[in-house]
């Protein structure tokens, strides 16, 4: 099958549960299998990483421009497990925020995930979808003088959908796949008897294919950085340059907050915040899988050939969780021309009713979501858009849905069909092999 790539490697063989009917194996222990730099970086591109990773990693203040409304104060705050780079971690993060004037929204909880929340509709009933924060700068130490806000309204839960952080680990390699690899790759994966069929978010002024986020909604990841930065932390850049809120005396620096610091001599420029965030993502090695031992010697390590990488493409899986792509022409030779096993066609595809959560973004609609990739699934606690789901079984059959009056049936219908036919070895094999990776 295309996108399918057998490799003569030793698996991790897996059986929790085997012989008692299928049972997720839970979160792979262990070393993390991520949050390093991809392999054959030169020393200047080493150091660029680390300037990245420190950015990512650094708390941000009142005085840098953090708020005046935001969700986070640092990348790497929501983006940690299991590595700097990743998802989010088991303790929620956003208990800290919580003061005075600050409430824990009823959807977050101390055991995470970590959230954002978006509307579906504004007060006047017309679209919404965008995010809306969850703290302000009310209450903190370094709160502004004469800044008075009030915290957003969260109590209409049927208005609010939730979203969790997805991992950054591998995004350069993402971001080196040529459109025209995408594109034919949808439309190779095409199964019309699995109901498949699948588009590519676009674009809307020049038609290139978008792929990050979770509608696959963001062009590049200097562009995915840059609004993550304004959105998340509500700190302005050269991109998104103008506050979200602008409440007299909330906002103690002119905006853009972060800019290019050419610090004592011109000729000794650095990046500015939202640069050395794309660096870090850009440079993140892929996650490596349980059966890859040793230190990373590519940009993306060979996949196992464990029981269960066969069972998963037979049953369809693999029809948009493309197993094998191919980076194109790139000015840095360890993304260019590398072979990748991201399990994703990055591709939209219609979820049904069950997974719609009534957002559009580009060209997806409410219930169409980019195929997540499924590297480094091994060592993730939440899955799906909103952290839902635990368990690798409910996962797939929340996959699943019929049609209703408002959205058609989930093109993964036919393919959990299939997966529930399987006897329970075949079953656990796919389970046991999704957690090795």
């Amino acid at each position: 099958m295309r996108g399918f790539q057998l490799l003569s490697m030793a698996g991790v063989i897996l059986t929790a549960g085997a012989a008692f009917g299928q049972t997720d194996p839970g979160p792979r222990g262990g070393p993390a299998g991520a949050g390093g730099p991809i392999a054959g970086l030169s020393p200047a591109l080493s150091a660029v990483f680390t300037t990245g990773q420190a950015s990512f990693q650094e708390v941000e203040k009142v005085s840098d421009g953090l708020g005046p409304r935001f969700n986070s104060n640092s990348c790497s705050s929501c983006h940690s497990q299991p590595a700097v780079g990743g998802s989010s971690p088991a303790i929620n993060p956003l208990l800290g925020f919580v003061n005075s004037q600050n409430r824990l929204p009823p959807f977050l909880s101390p055991k995470g995930p970590a959230r954002e929340a978006r509307f579906i509709r504004k007060p006047d009933g017309t679209p919404d979808g965008g995010v809306h924060n969850l703290f302000t700068i009310g209450g903190r130490s370094d709160e502004p003088q004469g800044c008075s806000m009030t915290p957003e309204d969260f109590s209409n839960s049927s208005n609010i959908i939730m979203r969790i952080p997805t991992p950054t680990f591998g995004l350069g390699l993402i971001e080196a796949i040529p459109d025209s690899t995408l594109v034919l790759n949808v439309a190779q994966s095409a199964s019309p008897s699995l109901g498949i069929s699948g588009k590519l978010n676009r674009s809307g002024n020049d038609g290139t294919v978008t792929r990050f986020g979770w509608k696959a909604q963001n062009k590049s990841l200097l562009l995915f950085a840059a609004e993550a930065y304004a959105v998340e932390m509500g700190v302005t850049n050269l991109i998104f340059n103008t506050e979200r809120d602008e409440t007299p005396n909330c906002s103690p620096n002119a905006p853009p907050n972060s800019i290019f610091n050419f610090g004592n001599l011109v000729d000794q420029a650095v990046f500015d915040d939202i640069t050395n965030f794309a660096n870090f993502m850009r440079f993140l090695v892929a996650p490596r899988p349980a059966s890859a031992a040793g230190p990373a010697v590519s940009a993306e390590p060979s996949i196992s050939n464990a029981p269960g990488l066969s069972e998963f493409v037979s049953v369809g899986c693999a029809t948009c969780h493309t197993v094998t792509l191919k980076t194109g022409a790139s000015p840095f030779a360890s993304l260019a021309n590398q072979t990748i096993h991201p399990f994703s066609d990055f591709a939209l595809h219609n979820m049904g009713p069950g997974l719609a959560d009534q957002i559009s973004q580009g060209s997806a609609a409410g219930d169409e979501f980019r195929t997540a990739p499924l590297w480094g699934l091994g060592q993730r606690l939440f899955f799906l858009h909103d952290g839902r789901e635990t368990d690798l079984l409910k996962v797939i059959a929340d996959h699943a849905s019929p049609a209703n009056s408002q959205f058609g049936a989930s093109e993964a219908n036919r393919v959990v069909e299939k997966f529930n036919d399987l006897g329970q070895g075949d079953k656990q094999a796919i389970l046991n092999f999704l957690r090795s990776l």
